[in-house]
């Protein structure tokens, strides 16, 4: 029986893969509204409903997958898993939670492509205006969450500059880099929270390094491998595994670095992109099942259901790596000020204040 804050939990047994699987397959029937919204579907189910965990545990788990990239809903439920079943038990929440969605994008995707042009469809317009509307929304929402003071304000415009002034992936990366930065001079006074509670992760640490390792190994790997050996295969692997391994802040924030990656090399037109990415605002689930649509509707082979298998196991595997390597010494880092230093906190708040400023760029 695991602790939290030194107190006994009944609430933490271990349960069974199907059982996560069943739970979670649920959620990703019906958890509508974005990130924020299954968030919350996740706690009334798991700290509330269920007692898998308790109140501090779960805000601890939201804490680090908020500081991680990648989508930090999915990972709140990856998270989940690992700790009621171990590695088949992440799996198996993964796996629930993505395939309704990336099951009902893919056959969005064929949709799209019988349809052929695109250019003068209503129903284009129509999903174009949505995703206008959600980026818009999604931009108002994280501004007031990310960017409550002067200075993260300020954070945020001169890295808006930044990205519309080089509208491309290194641009957008550009932003939050300069971002961090800058905010690690003006916020350099910000204190670090210390955590209050324990996890416990049945993960062995050997596992944790090897994860990390990976994570990093494709990370720098892919690309050199993508530039000596000319496949589609691997290049779309490779653009959908760094977007995944490169964006803080969610769904909404992952769109310019996609778009950087698929529509500039005409993999997918603009039209496509847009439909797609008005219709994921349509379906339960996390929104980077949107991958699993790009792969289906890109020209190059692969394409199709295959061409969505891969960029959306792609666009999920780096939070796998993270989860796996980082969670084991999770608890270490935030309870040994000596661990993890201030200024990582600091550079983290920057840069996502400058997260806000890179969503528009798609509009532009």
């Amino acid at each position: 029986m695991s602790t939290v804050a030194g107190t006994a939990l009944p609430v933490a047994r271990r349960g069974s893969p199907f059982e996560v699987l069943r739970v979670f397959l649920r959620l990703g029937l019906t958890s509508f509204g974005g990130p924020v919204a299954h968030l919350g579907y996740f706690r009334a189910e798991f700290v509330e409903r269920r007692r898998w965990l308790d109140e501090g545990a779960y805000a601890d788990i939201v804490a680090l997958c908020q500081f991680l990239p990648g989508p930090a809903s999915s990972q709140t439920g990856i998270s989940i898993g690992i700790l009621r079943a171990g590695l088949p038990g992440a799996l198996c929440a993964w796996l629930g939670f993505t395939a309704p969605s990336a099951v009902a994008m893919i056959l969005f995707g064929y949709g799209v492509t019988a349809f052929g042009d695109l250019a003068d469809s209503a129903w284009l317009h129509g999903l174009k205006i949505v995703a206008v509307a959600v980026v818009a929304q999604a931009v108002w929402g994280m501004a007031r969450n990310l960017c409550p003071d002067r200075e993260r304000g300020t954070i945020a415009v001169g890295a808006a500059m930044v990205a519309l002034a080089i509208p491309s992936a290194p641009g957008q990366i550009g932003a939050i880099a300069v971002g961090g930065l800058i905010g690690c001079g003006l916020l350099s006074g910000g204190s670090r929270p210390q955590g209050q509670h324990s996890l416990s992760v049945h993960l062995p640490r050997a596992w944790s390094v090897i994860a990390l390792a990976s994570f990093f190994a494709l990370l720098v790997g892919l690309p050199l491998l993508t530039a000596a050996v000319p496949s589609h295969a691997l290049a779309l692997f490779d653009s959908f595994y760094r977007s995944g391994a490169l964006v803080f802040g969610g769904g909404h924030v992952v769109l310019p670095l996609l778009q950087a990656s698929v529509v500039p090399p005409g993999w997918v037109t603009n039209d496509a992109f847009l439909a797609g990415y008005g219709a994921a605002q349509a379906v339960p689930g996390p929104l980077f099942t949107f991958a699993a649509y790009l792969g289906t509707v890109m020209g190059p082979t692969p394409n199709g259901w295959l061409g969505g298998l891969i960029c959306v196991a792609a666009i999920f595997l780096p939070s796998f790596l993270l989860l796996v390597g980082a969670l084991p010494f999770w608890d270490t880092l935030r309870r040994r000020p000596g661990v993890l230093p201030p200024w990582l906190v600091v550079i983290f708040g920057a840069v996502a204040a400058s997260i806000v400023s890179v969503i528009p760029v798609l509009n532009g």
